[in-house]
């Protein structure tokens, strides 16, 4: 009989071995899930066993690397279908066991993240030669953000992974993932656009007689609510769509549909978590910033914990 520890760090078993062979054959489990068994002491990788050697060495890919851009990285058939549970708890409890576990390298993996963006904001600060690293930074985001997906998916997945994993969507998925943020910031902004638009006329107007009037002030926050109702309710809704992107090989469009079919099924439940992860990373950047590097790999890790119970097939979440 066979127990072995989940993507989500759960125990599960006891099974027989062709139950275990028939989780390898389904890509439940792979050579490097965790596998006690009553013939050998303590907690070994499924590769270790030489009666699932044969098994593993067939399902397992020539390389680490996901399947070339463009072939389907698998969405579960009955993902539209199927309904899902989203514990924000359980996803932020996960990060931090997460963190913990690969200390300094979920640490420095997105403190490389943090001080590029960190870089390129106080570059674009400089007189004349600003907007240069402001485009850059346009250019860079997403593709950036796609590889702290990767990297974080990869470390919840136990699979082999490594710091430089962060620059993953500079050569995954380069293209993809710069039209979907460039498209995302746009669409958002274009979301936004006739509540800014509401609110021009009586910020104008202050302005220009220097006077504050309640009438004016009361269209100004009807405008600033207009404008903030499209622009939270799309940032969630989308929210998902870069790590589709890199994790599920998929186009940005059909990427950022899926992500808002999904998040529309409990689309309060992942705003929670968004808002929680968001308050978390407050707490780092109030610890005179130093604590955001302890704070924002969980919530990037929360994040992904919630995009693999929400996109990952039934049995990959199970085992």
């Amino acid at each position: 009989m066979y127990k072995i520890i989940g993507a989500d760090q759960k125990e599960y078993g006891p099974v027989t071995a062709e139950q275990m062979r028939q989780w390898v054959i389904e890509g439940r489990v792979n050579g490097q899930t965790s596998v006690w068994s009553e013939a050998l002491p303590g907690w070994k990788p499924l590769s270790a066993y030489a009666e699932f050697a044969d098994l593993v060495a067939a399902k397992s890919p020539v390389a680490s690397e996901p399947p070339p851009f463009g072939a389907q990285g698998g969405l579960p058939p009955d993902l539209f279908t199927r309904d899902y549970d989203l514990d924000i708890g359980r996803c932020i409890g996960d990060a931090w066991e997460l963190m913990k576990k690969n200390f300094g390298l979920v640490i420095g993996g997105v403190a490389i993240f943090f001080l590029i963006q960190l870089g390129l904001g106080g570059l674009a600060a400089i007189p004349f030669i600003g907007p240069v690293f402001s485009l850059g930074n346009l250019i860079i985001t997403g593709p950036l953000m796609g590889g702290v997906y990767y990297f974080m998916l990869r470390n919840i997945r136990g699979q082999p992974s490594q710091v430089g994993d962060v620059f993953a969507g500079f050569r995954l998925a380069f293209g993809q993932l710069l039209l979907c943020y460039l498209v995302m910031a746009l669409l958002l902004f274009l979301s936004a656009l006739p509540g800014l638009l509401i609110m021009a006329f009586p910020v104008y107007q202050m302005v220009q007689h220097q006077a504050v009037g309640a009438g004016l002030l009361a269209a100004t926050l009807f405008g600033l609510i207009i404008a903030m109702i499209p622009l939270i309710y799309f940032s969630i809704s989308w929210i998902f769509a870069l790590p589709l992107v890199i994790d599920k090989q998929m186009d940005f469009w059909p990427a950022l549909s899926v992500s808002r079919r999904m998040v529309a099924k409990h689309w309060w439940m992942v705003f929670g978590l968004a808002v929680v992860c968001g308050l978390i990373k407050m707490v780092g950047f109030l610890a005179c910033c130093v604590g955001l590097f302890f704070t924002m790999p969980i919530g990037f890790g929360a994040m992904m914990y919630a995009y693999e119970s929400i996109f990952s097939a039934p049995a990959s979440r199970t085992a």
